[in-house]
């Protein structure tokens, strides 16, 4: 959450923090603002999108070779221009920008109110920066002291950078549980929450750590300490992202173009693991802990959002495929709860950007009972990659929609590979059905492709119910995630009210809510219970719902009872929520573009939640 970029070189700062912002909307739009230094320290900061922020400075003094900005999502004070960042000390020295909470800030704050201190805005961030101008003024000491002193004071998470008008060769950044790279040009720097701002410019990057302070000089190498100042001698490491991964290439919308992304993010997660030739599946994490993993009493997933849908198919494939005992847990609620946890268990952890603050707190928690913890995630160098003692990327390329897709089709298809692997190594699969699957898993690609083929008439469909007020996705086995994860979808993007259930608990309660107005996706396909999702359908028919079937091809028994069918390949029920989310996809872009919403930024939510 929040999105910040600050650069230091010979090039003029603006242009380069303002494409980076925009690179960053995604994870917020409240609010946005830069600050440069020329001769005096200039702040230009608004309310709304980082275009009305291009808006409001396009005539003003934009002249600078350093500058920070940020793009916000709103935690303390309400999104305005007052409230936005950069946020300044009261002597006008210094700015900064900040992605993260001080949960501490109003006892600071009192304090510094009794010290003299005036504040023009609610948030805790202006709190940090007069925290840190007293201290420089009371103690006399340098501005990286002064930052590693105050940072030893607050509570909370934090990714700040920081400016000094007395300064105009220096930034200063550091980092505790929200994301922060720095990255290495040719006498240039560049500092972001993530690397979409930084591509462009370099591949050489620094990842900070929790509690480092990195002093940035130009003409100088940068110097890393930790806020107790140990030196630590940084590690430089190479991007993989392209630039044309982070373009629409096209497309009118991300989502779009990331839901046609699917058929490549799925093979380029099964690239090196599974052999097409031999139907051999490799993966690294897996292996290297197999000892754990065969003696483990039980695997939990931790996770939230659409990556805990993914971890309930997870629980699906495991538990059939390996007979491991798997438990799902909302990673916001796991640490809080006082779990039973033991050095048999292991504790994964799902999340595409890596950086998911209730995610990393279920992860410490764990660590802390002696469970092994491992990772799944999407971003190299995040922090759950660093903080987990093996794991697996997703390798499905940057995802700039809000609204996850094509990382929820790479996480289960990790999933997958998972648990064909456990299975393999635990004896409880044939060979026969081992190869069976494999070669099932190495056809998905193609079979997604071919869902994609439906665009129109999903497109027809959306144009049919996109003034609902209600929906109603049912799926039963492996498809009941897919059913929250449609609903999920529809929810964030179109803020159409919609609830997933599995087919059956439809008759304890919403069963109630059904009427000719209720459109209600039941996802269908010819796997294990079809014939009583078909009487689950029949119950809402006799109650004038309007069923939208997701089938598999050439059922024409659905087709008989339902206003609209959407077809999909079969394939193997271990496999089907691959194929059967396509078309829930779609179904939600389609809605919402209709109803003029905003889909790669709705409203209120932000790509990487970086607090709790």
């Amino acid at each position: 959450m929040c999105g910040i970029v600050a650069y230091i070189g010979h090039q003029q700062a603006y242009p380069i923090v303002l494409k980076g912002l925009k690179r960053l909307e995604y994870r917020g739009y409240d609010s946005a603002g830069v600050a440069l230094l020329d001769t005096d320290l200039n702040i230009y900061k608004k309310a709304g999108k980082v275009s009305n922020l291009e808006n409001f400075a396009e005539d003003k003094n934009l002249n600078s070779t350093v500058g920070i900005g940020h793009t916000r999502w709103a935690t303390h004070g309400a999104p305005n221009d007052v409230n936005a960042h950069p946020h300044k000390s009261g002597n006008d020295r210094l700015a900064i920008i900040h992605n993260g909470i001080i949960e501490n800030y109003d006892a600071l704050k009192k304090e510094l109110i009794k010290r003299g201190h005036i504040f023009e805005s609610d948030t805790d961030t202006e709190v940090l920066i007069h925290l840190i101008e007293e201290i420089i003024a009371k103690d006399n000491v340098s501005l990286e002291e002064a930052v590693r002193y105050s940072l030893n004071e607050v509570i909370g998470a934090y990714a700040i950078v920081i400016i000094d008008k007395e300064n105009p060769n220096k930034l200063i950044a550091a980092r505790n549980s929200s994301p922060l790279v720095i990255g290495i040009g040719k006498e240039e720097f560049f500092v972001a929450s993530d690397a979409t701002p930084i591509i462009e410019f370099t591949k050489n990057v620094i990842y900070l750590d929790d509690e480092q302070v990195a002093i940035i000089e130009r003409g100088q190498e940068i110097k890393i300490v930790d806020i107790a100042n140990k030196q630590i001698t940084p590690m430089i490491q190479e991007l993989e992202m392209n630039l044309e991964a982070i373009e629409k290439g096209g497309y009118e919308h991300f989502m779009l173009k990331e839901i046609y992304e699917q058929p490549q993010s799925i093979r380029a997660s099964m690239l090196g693991r599974l052999n097409s030739v031999t139907g051999e599946v490799t993966l690294g994490g897996v292996e290297e802990f197999e000892a754990k993993f065969m003696n483990a009493d039980r695997i939990i997933f931790v996770a939230c959002g659409t990556s805990w849908h993914s971890a309930l198919v997870g629980e699906y494939m495991i538990e059939d495929l390996a007979r491991i005992p798997v438990e799902v847990e909302y990673a916001s609620e796991f640490r809080y709860r006082n779990p039973i946890l033991s050095e048999k268990d292991i504790v994964i952890a799902i999340s595409q950007s890596g950086e998911t603050a209730d995610t990393l707190a279920a992860l410490e928690l764990a660590k802390e009972k002696g469970a092994t913890i491992y990772g799944i995630c999407n971003v190299v160098g995040s922090s759950i990659a660093r903080a987990t003692d093996a794991g697996s990327y997703t390798h499905a390329g940057p995802e700039i929609g809000v609204a996850s897709t094509k990382a929820f089709t790479a996480q289960i298809t990790i999933l997958a590979l998972m648990a064909l692997t456990l299975a393999q190594k635990k004896g409880s699969i044939t060979k026969t059905r081992y190869q069976e699957l494999t070669n099932q898993l190495n056809d998905i690609p193609r079979l997604v492709g071919k869902v994609l083929e439906s665009n129109e008439q999903i497109k027809y469909i959306a144009e049919q119910y996109k003034d609902a007020a209600n929906f109603l996705y049912l799926g039963r086995g492996y498809n009941f995630p897919v059913a929250l994860e449609g609903a999920l979808k529809l929810k964030e993007i179109s803020y159409i009210h919609a609830e997933g259930y599995p087919a059956a608990e439809m008759k304890h309660g919403p069963i109630a809510l059904i009427d000719e107005n209720m459109p209600v996706v039941a996802i269908a396909t010819r796997i294990a219970n079809y014939q009583k999702v078909v009487s689950n359908i029949q119950e809402v028919k006799a109650r004038n719902g309007n069923i939208i079937g997701i089938v598999t091809e050439g059922d024409e028994a659905i087709r008989a009872i339902s206003e609209h069918v959407i077809e999909i390949p079969a394939t193997d029920e271990f496999l089907d929520p691959l194929i059967s989310v396509i078309p829930l996809q779609l179904l939600s872009y389609h809605i919402a573009v209709m109803r003029d919403c905003n889909v790669d930024q709705p409203r209120n939510l932000a790509k990487s939640v970086t607090v709790e």
